[in-house]
């Protein structure tokens, strides 16, 4: 993604969201950060459709966010883990979490973390 391309202003808030701004793509790096590196704990843990979750690990892993580790050749099957880049997002969906509980959420209502959640 380059900036150019962007409409406005060029803005690297907008470059980031671009690229990781759904919903989706924030679930799947929340859930590997907490341990999930395989397509099916992932989607358990984010809900995401099968098809959603498979572009979704395809653009995070081609924009360098996460990276893929085969872990068994017949069938052929992935491990999902961050980068660099990605352990930097982890602070900001703590923020954004910690952001939903105060502002998102209806007021009592239950916010179970998920293990090894800060």
């Amino acid at each position: 993604m380059d900036l150019a391309d962007l409409p406005g202003r060029p803005c690297p808030a907008a470059a980031a969201l671009e690229l990781v701004g759904d919903r989706w793509s924030l679930l799947v790096i929340r859930e590997v950060s907490f341990g999930a590196h395989r397509f099916t704990r992932i989607q358990e843990g984010t809900g995401a459709p099968r098809d959603r979750l498979a572009a979704r690990l395809k653009t995070l892993v081609d924009a360098g966010v996460l990276r893929r580790e085969r872990y068994c050749e017949a069938p052929e099957r992935y491990e999902y883990h961050l980068t660099d880049a990605g352990q930097e997002l982890v602070p900001v969906i703590r923020a954004l979490r910690a952001w939903g509980e105060r502002w998102a959420c209806t007021p009592g209502q239950a916010v179970t973390p998920a293990p090894g959640a800060p």
